[in-house]
This record gives C-alpha cells, structure tokens and sequence, in this order.
C-alpha cells in the first residue's frame, strides 16, 4: 500500500517538508519488506500496531471534519495557490484560486476525511485476501506523519485553529495580489488580466457601494471576463427581485449578460432566470434591444435556441433602429444564430398560415 494515501490535497506547505518525509518513508519501507508476513506473532504485533495507530487518526480526521463544519467568523473570499507540478517551468507564474474560505476548508477536511477511509480500506482488504502485511507497517508509522502534515489537521491541533489570519493554506487576499499572479477559477478556466484590477477596485469601494451600483457592478464583471465569466457565482446573486432590475447607464439586464456569452452553464441559467425567477427577456435596454437581440449580434447560438424556446415573440421585436434579431444576426455574420433565426421565423410563418386557412382541393383558402 502506497504511504501516501492518507494524505489529502493542500497537505504540505513547502517542498522541505515532502523531502524530509523522504528519510522516515525509505527506511521504512526496507524495514518492511524483511519483516516475516508468515510469522503469526509478527503479524499479531503488526495488526495490533496498525489498528491502534489508525484508530487515533480516523478519530482525529473526524474531529477535524466535524470542526470544518461548524462556522467560520469573519470568512471571505480568498486565493489558494494551486498544487505544484513536479515539471513546471521555473518562470512559470504563480496560479491561485478563488474560493470562499470557509468552503475550502471544509472541502479539505472532506478530501481528507474521504482519502482517510480508502487508505484504510485498501490496506485491510490488501491484507486480509492478498496475506500482505508491509502495507501495515508503513502506514502505521506514515500514517499519522501524512496525516499531522494536512493543513486542516496541523492548524487544528497545533495552530489557532481556522483563522484567517493564520494564512494556514498560504492563501491571499485580493490585495496581496500581484502583477504576475494568475486568478484561477474553480472550474480551472483562468480569469482575465483584467479582473485583477476589477477585484480590487471591487475590495476598496464595496463599503461604499449601494444595492445598486453593487448589482451593477456585478453584472458588468460578470461581462468584462467574457466567456470566462463564472456563471454559478454570478447566479448566487441572481433572485426573483434583482432579476429584471436594469444597469443605470445602459439598461442592461442579467439575461441580456448572459445571453451574450458563451460561458459554461449559460443556458441552464437564462432558464432558472426566466422559469423560477421571472425573468423576463423582453425587457430592452436603451438600443431597444431584447435578449434575443443580444445573442444575435454577439453570436451565442444556444442562449437563442434557449430564449426562442421560452419566448417566441422575442423575434419579432425590432430594436431603436428597425432591426429584428435575425437582420442583426446577419449584419454580424454569426451564421449560426443567423440560420437558426431564419428557421424560427420560416417556421412561425407557417403556423400563422395554418392558423389563417387553408388551401382546398381546388386551391383555394377557406378560413378555420
């Protein structure tokens, strides 16, 4: 069994401490692999030393779970730096990623909780239906030196405890970033260079902010990363009375953000908007333009299969200037939408047809 296995992600610090690891694993290892698996009595003190050792550290883990759990005073946002890559250029920026803290320290503690268990798991079924008892042996002395190198456990039983001021994964407030740092969303997708500047103009005026330029705020970040944008954040501050509200200066509202873009889970989104919330994609903003409008010319062909489904009058809507959704599609050569458009409107012709009459035998229409 592999020593490392009670070991979760964020468990060490510094590379110092992983090569240090390296003079106990090695020794122990050789020392278990001349130990006598066929000796009953050696096998007994093995079992006897594994179950005890283990028995204090799946303890200790879900104490630590338990404590993870409870609520963390004063938790915000804050940047993780990401794991590090054995070949990674050594140029290379330094990448973190935004996550609320509290969050992060639970999701470590489940990591742990979880890796814990399927160590233990795997080492006793190893040994019961393969006979192999060197997995015993490491794990009774790595397992608890893996286990004390977590970040969660070390600030549990030999630091404050979780205290953002205790920095114990290393982490950074948005204004201790640098030029060079990378922003990396939890998805993986990595923020624009922009919104480093974005996030601290956000942490200086947030007190001064009111409901509104807040939600302004809100939606015209949300545009500025593009189809980076974090759409499950953005949607945490989406709700049934902010969600037709419109930006001061433009008009603009979160289906038109969102209908806009291309970013993962923009589709399931503009429908929570509209179908839960009461969205309601109609609204235009100060260029008359609608929902469908902004998906047309900014060329996002599944939010306008998505606002046709919901609202079908969406496309006969003409902006300030004359232009149906379909016309702008064009004029901005986004093909895709452009076609669909042109479906949807051949296809609501022929229901108007339908409805109006129909030809006989003779050719002629007669009225329904």
């Amino acid at each position: 069994m592999a020593a490392g296995t009670i070991a979760a992600p964020n468990a060490a610090k510094a590379g110092g401490i992983g090569f240090n690891k390296m003079f106990v694993m090695v020794p122990v290892m050789l020392a278990a692999r001349k130990l006598d698996a066929e000796d009953p009595k050696i096998v007994h003190y093995l079992r006897v030393a594994y179950g005890s050792m283990q028995t204090i550290c799946v303890l200790v883990v879900l104490y630590t779970y338990w404590k993870a759990s409870s609520k963390i005073d004063g938790t915000k946002i804050v940047y993780v730096p990401a794991a590090a890559t054995p070949f990674a250029a050594p140029d290379a920026k330094k990448k973190y990623t935004q996550v609320d803290y509290q969050a992060h320290v639970f999701s470590t503690a489940r990591s742990l909780l979880g890796s814990t268990l399927f160590g233990v798991a795997m080492t006793v079924g190893l040994h019961i239906y393969k006979g192999m008892a060197m997995g015993l042996a490491i794990q009774t002395i790595m397992g608890p030196l893996n286990l004390i190198e977590n970040a969660v456990v070390k600030a549990l039983l030999l630091g404050n405890g979780f205290r953002l001021e205790d920095k114990i994964f290393d982490e950074k407030e948005v204004d201790e970033l640098v030029d060079d740092d990378v922003i990396v969303l939890e998805s993986g997708n990595e923020v624009a260079k922009s919104a480093l500047a974005i996030a601290i103009k956000v942490k200086g005026t947030k007190k001064k902010q009111s409901p509104t330029d807040a939600f302004d705020e809100l939606l015209l970040d949300t545009w500025d990363l593009g189809n980076k944008a974090d759409i499950p954040s953005f949607m945490k501050n989406i709700n049934k009375k902010n969600c037709n509200n419109r930006t001061k200066e433009n008009g603009w509202t979160p289906l038109m953000i969102l209908s806009g873009l291309d970013a993962d889970g923009t589709v399931d989104a503009i429908k929570k908007i509209i179908e839960d919330l009461g969205g309601n994609p109609g609204i235009t903003d100060k260029e008359g333009w609608n929902a469908l409008h902004w998906s047309a010319f900014h060329g996002s062909v599944k939010a306008a299969k998505e606002l046709y489904e919901q609202d079908e009058s969406l496309l006969g809507t003409k902006d300030n200037d004359g232009k149906l959704p379909v016309e702008m599609a064009h004029n901005e050569d986004n093909k895709d939408v452009a076609i669909f458009l042109e479906e949807c409107t051949a296809s609501s012709e022929a229901a108007v047809v339908t409805q109006d009459g129909e030809e006989d035998k003779d050719g002629m229409r007669k009225r329904k």
